[in-house]
Protein backbone atom coordinates (compact mmCIF):
# COMPACT_ATOMS: atom_id res chain seq x y z
CA UNK A 1 0.00 0.00 0.00
CA UNK A 2 1.05 3.68 -0.70
CA UNK A 3 0.98 6.02 1.76
CA UNK A 4 -1.84 8.14 0.45
CA UNK A 5 -3.69 4.77 0.15
CA UNK A 6 -2.51 4.55 3.90
CA UNK A 7 -4.05 7.27 5.11
CA UNK A 8 -7.45 6.94 3.43
CA UNK A 9 -8.11 3.79 5.18
CA UNK A 10 -7.26 5.26 8.67
CA UNK A 11 -9.51 7.98 7.99
CA UNK A 12 -12.43 5.48 7.05
CA UNK A 13 -11.20 3.70 10.47
CA UNK A 14 -11.61 6.97 12.68
CA UNK A 15 -14.74 7.76 14.20
CA UNK A 16 -15.98 10.73 12.15
CA UNK A 17 -12.88 11.35 10.67
CA UNK A 18 -12.75 14.36 8.03
CA UNK A 19 -9.18 14.44 7.22
CA UNK A 20 -5.71 13.48 8.12
CA UNK A 21 -2.34 14.68 6.98
CA UNK A 22 1.45 13.44 7.74
CA UNK A 23 3.59 16.66 8.24
CA UNK A 24 7.25 16.54 8.39
CA UNK A 25 7.72 19.19 11.26
CA UNK A 26 11.67 19.20 10.06
CA UNK A 27 10.69 21.21 6.91
CA UNK A 28 7.41 22.18 7.65
CA UNK A 29 6.25 20.04 4.91
CA UNK A 30 2.54 18.25 4.33
CA UNK A 31 3.93 14.49 3.01
CA UNK A 32 0.24 13.17 2.35
CA UNK A 33 -2.97 14.57 2.78
CA UNK A 34 -6.97 12.78 2.73
CA UNK A 35 -9.71 15.08 3.23
CA UNK A 36 -13.38 14.11 2.87
CA UNK A 37 -13.96 17.60 1.54
CA UNK A 38 -11.62 19.57 -0.40
CA UNK A 39 -9.51 22.54 0.76
CA UNK A 40 -7.53 24.74 -0.66
CA UNK A 41 -4.17 23.78 -0.72
CA UNK A 42 -2.81 27.09 1.31
CA UNK A 43 -5.24 26.21 4.22
CA UNK A 44 -3.03 22.84 4.14
CA UNK A 45 0.55 24.33 3.93
CA UNK A 46 -0.49 26.53 6.69
CA UNK A 47 -1.62 23.16 8.86
CA UNK A 48 1.57 21.84 7.80
CA UNK A 49 3.31 24.82 9.30
CA UNK A 50 1.29 25.35 12.46
CA UNK A 51 2.51 21.40 13.17
CA UNK A 52 5.65 22.53 12.98
CA UNK A 53 5.13 25.23 15.48
CA UNK A 54 3.05 23.12 17.80
CA UNK A 55 6.03 20.74 18.00
CA UNK A 56 9.07 22.49 17.94
CA UNK A 57 8.62 25.95 18.30
CA UNK A 58 10.78 28.01 20.95
CA UNK A 59 8.67 27.53 23.84
CA UNK A 60 8.11 23.70 23.53
CA UNK A 61 11.74 23.45 22.60
CA UNK A 62 12.36 25.17 25.76
CA UNK A 63 9.65 23.61 28.04
CA UNK A 64 11.83 20.37 27.14
CA UNK A 65 14.39 21.44 28.18
CA UNK A 66 13.25 22.37 31.32
CA UNK A 67 11.21 19.02 31.79
CA UNK A 68 14.85 17.24 31.25
CA UNK A 69 16.94 19.37 33.15
CA UNK A 70 14.37 18.44 36.17
CA UNK A 71 14.43 14.98 36.00
CA UNK A 72 18.33 14.90 35.22
CA UNK A 73 18.11 13.30 31.90
CA UNK A 74 20.50 14.82 29.22
CA UNK A 75 20.30 16.50 26.46
CA UNK A 76 19.73 13.84 23.86
CA UNK A 77 19.48 14.38 19.99
CA UNK A 78 16.07 13.19 18.87
CA UNK A 79 14.42 13.29 22.08
CA UNK A 80 11.26 14.64 22.94
CA UNK A 81 8.93 14.82 25.93
CA UNK A 82 5.44 15.67 23.78
CA UNK A 83 4.38 12.70 21.83
CA UNK A 84 0.60 13.35 21.34
CA UNK A 85 -1.72 16.70 21.45
CA UNK A 86 -5.17 16.98 21.19
CA UNK A 87 -6.86 20.22 20.30
CA UNK A 88 -10.35 20.76 20.75
CA UNK A 89 -11.63 23.63 18.50
CA UNK A 90 -15.62 24.97 17.79
CA UNK A 91 -16.35 21.66 15.82
CA UNK A 92 -13.74 19.26 15.45
CA UNK A 93 -10.92 17.47 17.41
CA UNK A 94 -7.35 17.46 16.33
CA UNK A 95 -5.27 14.85 17.00
CA UNK A 96 -1.21 15.60 16.54
CA UNK A 97 1.02 11.90 17.05
CA UNK A 98 4.76 12.08 16.90
CA UNK A 99 5.49 8.82 15.06
CA UNK A 100 7.64 7.30 17.04
CA UNK A 101 9.92 5.11 14.49
CA UNK A 102 10.56 8.78 12.41
CA UNK A 103 10.08 11.56 15.38
CA UNK A 104 10.46 14.02 13.03
CA UNK A 105 7.17 13.20 11.48
CA UNK A 106 3.54 14.28 12.77
CA UNK A 107 0.58 12.62 11.80
CA UNK A 108 -2.43 14.65 12.01
CA UNK A 109 -6.01 13.31 12.40
CA UNK A 110 -8.91 16.00 12.29
CA UNK A 111 -12.15 14.57 13.29
CA UNK A 112 -15.88 16.05 14.21
CA UNK A 113 -16.68 17.13 17.58
CA UNK A 114 -18.94 14.44 18.07
CA UNK A 115 -16.60 11.33 18.01
CA UNK A 116 -16.03 9.94 21.05
CA UNK A 117 -12.55 11.00 21.43
CA UNK A 118 -11.44 7.96 23.09
CA UNK A 119 -12.08 6.03 20.15
CA UNK A 120 -10.85 8.39 18.02
CA UNK A 121 -7.70 8.45 19.80
CA UNK A 122 -7.21 4.56 20.30
CA UNK A 123 -8.14 4.07 15.93
CA UNK A 124 -5.99 7.16 15.52
CA UNK A 125 -2.64 5.18 17.78
CA UNK A 126 -3.45 2.13 16.14
CA UNK A 127 -3.11 3.50 12.48
CA UNK A 128 0.24 4.58 13.09
CA UNK A 129 2.43 1.77 12.84
CA UNK A 130 1.14 1.72 9.47
CA UNK A 131 1.43 4.35 8.45
CA UNK A 132 4.92 4.60 9.16
CA UNK A 133 5.77 1.45 7.99
CA UNK A 134 4.96 3.45 4.25
CA UNK A 135 7.73 5.58 4.87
Amino acid sequence: MSLDSTLQHSVASIPECVAAGYVDISSGMLLSVKTVDSHPREVLDLVAAATADLYQGPNIRSIEQMFRRARGLQEQEGAHYFQEIIVNSENLIHIFMRGKRYPDYVMVFVCRRTANLGMALTRSRLAMPGIEAEI
